[in-house]
């Protein structure tokens, strides 16, 4: 009985001990493992999880440069940033974006369209702790209303943000453009680093022509954040450098002075200073305000924008390209004085028509009786088609053509102005590459009366008036007058200043051109009613439709849109001109009622301000 219980005791003890050394090993070695992987942990990647860990609390944050601002050349704001406070989102920082949006909307009032592009935008977002706005221009009420509630919504906050504001709003937009959010297809080609905090960019005049110098160096913040992200203290800084400040050529008078005098109207005011070739006024009408577009535009409303017949997006001042009319007259003359085909004293019989050998087709004048015996200055005076006809098919368009692309037609010499088109200038091998077929004599005179092929904007027709009151010196026309301290850029477009075989000619068609508004037949003789200056001018009526050969233009019986378009090209003081302008009118059939008083106007502003 004893000897069976001392035979257990001795078994539990042995069992107890081989229990005790097995435990002992496996803790060993378990403490072992953990003090290899601790050891691995703290040395071995110390540095990653010193970074990782560092990144919880400390980030490096991007801050957005101020954009530089524009001002007209008397100091005029044009283009300003100003405070402008946003609902933001940071998605990696909320667990669920639609729970939070629904709790918002209980706050707040965010419309089916600010939600929709606000997930358009979260869709498309490549940068990780990005924030997105959900609302922009939030009121006093709608900061407090998020604010108060700002612990119950993780990864959301209300930013300062300074948004760009055109004070002019419509009126200079077609110069100036506008800046609006950086999609995706701009995201991919700009530089990552430098637009790491922008969200908008320039899209279009001005503000994409400057995008470079207009945005300024991005900055930087290292921040200490706590678990929701927000911000505890800065721990180091590299402020932005701000984007330099651009002075434009452009005066705000003159483009007040140019939307009042074309309201009603659809067409396009473009005026140059002579002695620079500063761009003074670039106005097209209809227009659009450009602050719709900074933070977005609703679907609807530019959706009508587009569809409006009068079409306010499209810039006629240098997209839209017309026949010139005879606004190119004055160009015309000089080319066949240069030819030698005719000289000031020449004169012809107009019996209203003209018509050449062996061609039945009659080219008619505008005035159906004719205007008598007329010669070069008389026929720019009264705008004698039928003596142009017959100086154009004497001079022949191989020597018309290349005289006309010395004052810039075909080309677009603008040295800052995006999208500009070169208009059309004509010529017999531009007709054999572009239509495959021959140049005839009826092309040449339908040339000489600006109309056929010959295309030309607004800008253009301005460029080529600044050069002829210039006598011939070039300057081709820009915007941009300083850029921060720069001055403007090198002309590197310029052309060579033209010289005529007779520089008298200069002055002669100055006279002729002053005899259009001064004259006692001239075409615009009835602007000179309370003019306190002298102008020189050239009226133009563009076909917009043809007429067939036995038929009369009938205003009455035609629709509106399909009416002549007026245009004027005018310099003065024509004794000493320092402005040059062109003025087009859709449809406004003559010139010296609708864009001649549009000119004048305008004229009297720059050379008279209120005495005018």
């Amino acid at each position: 009985m004893w000897g069976h219980s001392f035979r257990d005791r001795m078994a539990e003890q042995k069992l107890f001990r081989s229990r005790a050394i097995f435990m002992t090993v496996l803790i060993f070695a378990l403490l072992c493992l953990l003090a290899g992987r601790m050891a691995y942990l703290q040395v071995v990647l110390h540095e990653k999880y010193q970074d990782l860990s560092e990144n919880n609390r400390i980030q490096l944050r991007p801050v957005a440069p101020n954009r530089g601002l524009i001002y007209d050349r008397n100091g005029v704001l044009l283009a300003e940033n100003i405070p402008s406070y946003s609902l933001t989102l940071v998605k990696e920082r909320v667990n669920d974006v639609d729970e939070t949006l629904t709790y918002l909307k209980t706050l707040i009032d965010i419309s089916e369209r600010e939600e929709k592009q606000f997930r358009k935008h979260l869709k498309h977002n490549r940068r990780p702790y990005q924030a997105i706005a959900i609302k922009h221009k939030l009121d006093e009420k709608e900061i407090a209303q998020v604010m108060v509630n700002r612990y119950y919504l993780p990864g959301i906050d209300v930013e300062a943000r300074l948004v760009r504001h055109y004070p002019e709003g419509a009126t200079s937009v077609h110069a100036l453009g506008y800046v609006g959010r950086i999609n995706q297809k701009e995201e991919d080609r700009l530089d990552k680093k430098q637009y790491s905090a922008t969200k908008h960019i320039g899209k279009l005049g001005i503000e994409r022509r400057y995008e470079k110098e207009l945005h300024g160096q991005v900055g930087y913040q290292k921040v200490e954040t706590n678990a929701r992200g927000r911000i505890l203290r800065v721990i180091e800084q590299v402020d932005p450098i701000p984007g330099e400040d651009l002075v434009l050529h452009l005066d705000q008078r003159l483009q007040n002075a140019a939307a009042k005098a074309m309201k009603g109207y659809r067409g396009a005011v473009v005026a140059i200073d002579v002695a620079s070739g500063g761009i003074l006024i670039q106005y097209s009408n209809p227009s659009y305000d450009p602050n719709s577009f900074v933070t977005g535009i609703s679907h609807a409303e530019y959706s009508g924008l587009r569809t409006n017949p009068d079409l306010p997006l499209f810039n006629r001042a240098i997209r839209g390209q017309y026949p010139p009319a005879s606004t190119l007259k004055p160009f015309l003359g000089l080319s066949f004085l240069e030819a030698g085909a005719v000289t000031w004293q020449d004169e012809i019989n107009d019996k209203g028509s003209y018509k050449l050998e062996n061609d039945d087709r009659l080219y008619r004048d505008w005035k159906r009786r004719g205007h008598g015996k007329v010669n070069l200055h008389s026929a720019v005076m009264e705008s004698c088609d039928t003596y142009f006809y017959d100086a154009a098919y004497k001079t022949t368009v191989d020597n018309i053509s290349p005289f006309l692309g010395k004052f810039g037609f075909g080309r677009n010499m603008t040295l800052d102005v995006p999208n500009a088109l070169s208009g059309l200038l004509p010529s017999r091998e531009w007709k054999k590459k572009k239509r495959r077929r021959s140049w005839y004599a009826g092309d040449t005179l339908n040339l000489g009366i600006g109309q056929g092929f010959m295309l030309a904007t607004p800008m253009q027709l301005a460029t080529a008036t600044a050069v002829l009151a210039g006598k011939g010196k070039w300057h081709s026309p820009r915007l941009m007058a300083r850029l921060g301290n720069r001055p403007p850029e090198i002309d590197s477009k310029k052309l060579p200043d033209i010289v005529l075989k007779d520089s008298k000619d200069w002055d002669r068609m100055f006279n002729a051109m002053t005899a259009v508004v001064h004259g006692p037949r001239g075409t615009a003789r009835g602007l000179r009613r309370n003019l306190n200056f002298t102008m020189a001018a050239k009226t133009g009526t563009s076909q917009v439709v043809s007429i067939a050969q036995n038929e009369e233009y009938d205003s009455e019986t035609l629709a509106e849109r399909n009416r002549d378009h007026a245009l004027f090209i005018a310099f003065a003081p024509a004794e000493n001109p320092s402005i040059a302008i062109a003025v087009i009118v859709e449809n406004g059939e003559s010139a010296g009622r609708t864009a001649g008083p549009v000119a004048k106007a305008i004229l009297q502003e720059y050379l008279l301000g209120a005495k005018g």
